[in-house]
C-alpha cells in the first residue's frame, strides 16, 4: 500500500530531525575528546572520559591492557564473529611545555577545527558502540591505542615522557593485536578510523585496504581474499570512496594479527578528510563525518552475514 503524501513528508522530516540529533550528539563528542592534551605517552589524560563516555553503552566491558591502552567489548548479535573498531587516543603536541588544560576547538557550517586527528575517529568509535542497540550489529571490540604518531618521537621528544625513551609508535596497535592473540578474542575483521591527509584540503574518503604494501609482510591467501572482499563489501556502499593507502594503526594491527598466517583478519581504514594535517588547527568536514559514519552502520549492519 503506498504511503500517503503526508504521511511520507512527516517521515521524511523525522529522518531529518533525526540526522541532526544524531549529528549534534557527534559534535559534541567530538569537541570533548578534541580539547583534552593527550598527547603521545601522555594518553591517560584522556582514559576517564573514554570510560565514561563508554560507560553509557549498556553491557559494556571494559578490558586493561598494558600500558596506555583501552579495549572494550560491547554485546552484539552473538552468532556473528565480533568486528573490531580501533582509533588512536595520542594526539601530537604543538602546544610545547605548557599546553592549555582545554585545547582550542571550533566550528563553522562546513568544518570543525582543532586537533582532529584523532578526536574524530575516538567519536566514530563511540558513537557507532552507543548505536549498536539499535542495529543488528555484531558484537564490537574497541580498540583504543597509545603512541600512533611518529611526529613527536622524530620532532620534539623531549615533549614526551623519557625524552621518547623506550617508545615506537605503533607500540600501543602491537600490544593490543598481542593481547588479542593472547586471549583468542579475534575479529573478523579490522576497521581503523582516523583521518586521511590525501585530500589536501578538500572533502573526501578514503578506504585503506593493503597494510603488506608498507609492513613488507606477505600476506597468506586468505587474508588477501578477506581483505578484498571486506573492500568491495564498502565500495559497494559508497562507489565514491577514494582508494589508496597510507600509515597508521591499521598496519600494525594487519601485521600482528597475521603475522603467523593462520588467522586471515582483514584490517582495513575509513578515513575523512583532514587538513592541515599534523598541524594546529586541523579541519573536518561535516559531511564527510557523517558519511563515514553512515557507511560504517551501513557496513556493520551486514558483517558477518556472508554477504
Amino acid at each position: 500500500m503506498p504511503v500517503p503524501a503526508a504521511a511520507g513528508a512527516t517521515m521524511q522530516l523525522f529522518g531529518m530531525f533525526c540526522t541532526l540529533v544524531v549529528m549534534d550528539t557527534l559534535i559534541s563528542l567530538i569537541r570533548d575528546l578534541a580539547e583534552v592534551p593527550s598527547f603521545s605517552s601522555y594518553e591517560e589524560r584522556i582514559h576517564g572520559l573514554v570510560k565514561s563516555l563508554m560507560g553509557t553503552v549498556p553491557g559494556t566491558e571494559y578490558r586493561c591492557v598494558p600500558d596506555n591502552n583501552l579495549v572494550f567489548l560491547v554485546p552484539g548479535d552473538e552468532s556473528r564473529t565480533p568486528v573490531a573498531l580501533t582509533a588512536h587516543l595520542d594526539k601530537i603536541n604543538h602546544f610545547g611545555n605548557t599546553p592549555p588544560d582545554k585545547l582550542p576547538f571550533e566550528m563553522d557550517e562546513e568544518r570543525l577545527t582543532g586537533q582532529m586527528d584523532n578526536a574524530v575517529g575516538l567519536a566514530l568509535c563511540i558513537s557507532l558502540a552507543r548505536a549498536s542497540a539499535g542495529h543488528a550489529f555484531p558484537p564490537l571490540l574497541l580498540l583504543f591505542s597509545e603512541m600512533e604518531e611518529s611526529f613527536g618521537l622524530k620532532h620534539h621528544p623531549h615533549l614526551l615522557k623519557n625524552g621518547g625513551e623506550g617508545l615506537h609508535h605503533g607500540m600501543g596497535a602491537e600490544r593490543i593485536a598481542r593481547y588479542l592473540l593472547e586471549e583468542q578474542l579475534l575479529p573478523s575483521a579490522v576497521i581503523t578510523l582516523d583521518t586521511t591527509p590525501l585530500f589536501k584540503g578538500e572533502p573526501g574518503a578514503a578506504l585503506y585496504s593493503g597494510h603488506w604494501e608498507f609492513t613488507g609482510q606477505q600476506p597468506s591467501e586468505g587474508e588477501r581474499q578477506h581483505t578484498e572482499k571486506v573492500r568491495d563489501q564498502f565500495l559497494a556502499i559508497d562507489r565514491e570512496l577514494y582508494l589508496s593507502n597510507n600509515t597508521n594503526d591499521y598496519l600494525h594491527y594487519g601485521a600482528v594479527l597475521n603475522r603467523d598466517g593462520k588467522s586471515d583478519i582483514p584490517s582495513l581504514a575509513l578515513e575523512p578528510a583532514i587538513f592541515p594535517y599534523h598541524q594546529k588547527n586541523e579541519s573536518v568536514y561535516l559531511k564527510d563525518i557523517a558519511r563515514v559514519r553512515d557507511i560504517m552502520i551501513r557496513w556493520l549492519e551486514q558483517a558477518g552475514r556472508g554477504n
